[in-house]
């Protein structure tokens, strides 16, 4: 724990353990990112970050409206109603920040899971028994975070002393994809009911590998639209713009000046900006690594 976590819980941990209750979502989220900090820990960080921004927005925020000479009474007002709404925010953004860890890893597993299926599928064929399979799968790590949960699994069994039920049990719970806890419940319910493992692994391996066929399918698909709506909305439309404002210059409509400036806006920075939003629209969309 750093100085800035020990001194956020010494301080505010006795003052909203009482409410704690009410963020009991945000504890299975830390549970799933695997954070490595407690629900009291994070809420005491997240209420110190907002009173420490706070004190730091309100005289700068007062200054700014000072200068605009709206008064003084109402530049107070303003500062701290602007605080309090920037404080609100980073606190909701804070409280989702688990949510964010949880859906990037969930995504890299599900891209890893089909091959991951394969491989486990190899091993159970082999006839061992299930803490084998995973014990000798959890010394794989290029699956990563399916790696890992194997070996959390295995670390279950040999430290905690659980049998291989109520590790994956646990698996479930922790996990942060749907996809590896459906499988990890049909493994449970296999081992459970006798039912033949390396087949039940077979066709889940299977089932995951069409997903990931379909989401290239549908990812390829909406690039090509992107691109379309990229190059014919931004890049044509901001060339057009650019050679009507020339013209319109060269005729005498506006200034020169006028439209040297709103030429350096679209050309230096409005195209760069929507084209990182595009980047980042795809790297989300994407079923890849991002």
């Amino acid at each position: 724990m750093s100085l800035y976590n020990k001194i956020a819980t010494r301080y505010l941990g006795k003052i909203i353990e009482p409410y704690l209750h009410f963020f009991s979502e945000i504890k299975d989220d830390l549970k799933k990112s695997r954070m490595k900090i407690y629900l009291r820990e994070y809420i005491s960080i997240a209420f110190l970050t907002c009173i420490i921004l706070f004190i730091i927005e309100l005289p700068l925020f007062a200054y700014i409206f000072s200068l605009l000479k709206l008064g003084v009474i109402f530049s107070i007002f303003m500062a701290t109603t602007v605080s309090i709404g920037i404080c609100i925010l980073f606190f909701f953004v804070f409280l989702n920040y688990p949510k964010f860890i949880i859906q990037e890893k969930s995504k890299n597993i599900d891209r890893i899971l089909p091959f991951a299926g394969i491989y486990l599928s190899a091993i159970a064929s082999s006839g061992l028994p299930p803490h084998k399979i995973f014990e000798i799968f959890s010394k794989f790590d290029e699956y990563e975070e399916i790696s890992q949960e194997s070996k959390n699994i295995v670390n279950d069994m040999n430290v905690f002393g659980l049998n291989i039920n109520e590790s994956l049990k646990k698996a479930v719970e922790r996990s942060p994809s749907k996809k590896l806890r459906e499988l990890f419940w049909s493994i449970l319910s296999a081992i459970k009911s006798g039912g033949n493992l390396p087949i039940l692994l077979e066709e889940k391996s299977k089932g995951f590998l069409s997903d990931y066929r379909r989401s290239i399918n549908e990812f390829t698909h909406s690039l090509a639209i992107y691109l379309e709506v990229y190059l014919t909305a931004l890049i044509l439309g901001a060339i057009f713009f650019t050679i009507l404002t020339s013209l319109m210059s060269g005729i005498g409509g506006m200034g020169q000046t006028n439209i040297i400036l709103i030429q350096f806006f679209i050309i230096f920075i409005f195209i760069p900006l929507i084209s990182i939003g595009f980047i980042i629209l795809i790297e989300s969309s994407s079923p890849g690594e991002g």
